[in-house]
């Protein structure tokens, strides 16, 4: 970043530049869907640590090329980390990556993320924590850690406690896909601007800053979800698996018929642990959340489960995974409260 301070300065699959009153990320890796590898976070990391010194920045726009914002951590990556035994590199990405999420939450300036497509798991990560969280239409937020025998972290124990009802804990357990104006009534986003503005906007923040936002920001149409809405805050708030599981049963509804489908796809163990770990940050700072993730995570990327559901859904793509058990009543509470 020496030198003209408008230069464009390339990292691995980001790019930083000054722009007016702000300084610009833009992630480029169009192949992997924009995912996050260490590579990314430490230069995004570096870029930050830069900008909080410059009193020339006043924002910092996180933004995107092609069809996704981010699509999450570079999870393929960490699984051949896994199978390889190297399990301090598949730690350091972690670790490094929940350092960056803390740093974001806490970071000085404005920071405006301009999502206008896929946005997951790590995604979230570097935009959620920010204060603004601009969607389209396009958006696609999710966090489908559970699908892959992880459990939603990058802070997710944090912030999905704190959305609306138990609407957190239906996203984290079942991965739904929130898209484009529900992103902004389920307090993932917080404006939604049309697709066709977006350019326009992004353009403004450098000569407006935030202010800008307000000019371009549309009503949401109404929430997708409401209708369900009810229904999730009396499933979803057991605190056990097996009596989300009972109370989806009784609801006897087309929705929940599909939401148990949903679930009994999901890795077991991935769900108990997940549910737990939410539970459990719903009292917890973000630092402590981190921390816990951390822990958690360090754990069960030992575990059958993870580099099976990668395989399963990242590498292979046959969506059959193995699950080790493959019930929910076959989870071991006792194994569960060892890890939470």
């Amino acid at each position: 970043m020496d030198g003209d301070p408008s230069a464009a300065t390339p990292g691995p699959g980001v790019l930083a530049s000054r722009d007016g009153r702000v300084g610009r990320l833009k992630i480029d890796r169009q192949k992997a869907l924009n995912a996050l590898d260490l590579p990314m976070i430490r230069f995004i990391q570096r870029t930050l640590d830069l900008w909080r010194e410059d009193d020339a920045v006043e924002a910092v726009v996180v933004e995107a090329e092609g069809r996704a914002f981010c699509a999450g951590g570079d999870i393929r990556a960490v699984r051949a980390q896994v199978l390889a035994g190297d399990y301090a590199a598949a730690e350091q990405f972690f670790a490094e990556e929940y350092v960056l999420n803390g740093a974001i939450a806490r970071y000085p300036r404005p920071y405006v993320s301009l999502i206008n497509g896929i946005c997951m798991g790590g995604g979230l990560g570097i935009s959620v924590h920010g204060t603004h969280r601009i969607v389209t239409e396009a958006a696609v937020m999710a966090m489908p850690e559970t699908a892959i025998g992880l459990a939603p972290d990058i802070g997710a124990s944090f912030f999905l406690p704190r959305l609306p009802g138990l609407l957190g804990t239906y996203l984290g357990l079942c991965g739904y896909r929130l898209q484009g104006p529900d992103i902004v009534h389920a307090g993932l986003g917080t404006a939604f601007v049309p697709s066709a503005l977006l350019p326009a906007l992004s353009a403004a923040l450098a000569q407006e800053g935030p202010d800008a936002i307000a000019r371009f920001k549309a009503p949401p149409p109404p929430f997708r979800m409401q209708p369900e809405i009810g229904a999730i805050d009396r499933c979803f708030g057991a605190d056990s698996m097996g009596e989300i599981v009972t109370r989806l049963e009784a609801e006897a509804t087309p929705w929940s018929q599909s939401m148990l489908a949903i679930l009994r796809s999901m890795s077991p163990s991935s769900l108990c642990w997940s549910l737990a770990s939410l539970r459990a940050g719903a009292q917890r700072s973000l630092e402590a959340c981190l921390a816990a993730e951390f822990a958690l995570v360090t754990r069960i990327i030992r575990y059958p489960d993870f580099a099976e559901g990668v395989r399963a859904m990242v590498v292979d793509k046959d969506r059959a995974p193995r699950w080790q058990p493959a019930r929910i009543e076959d989870v071991d509470p006792d194994f569960i409260a060892t890890l939470v």
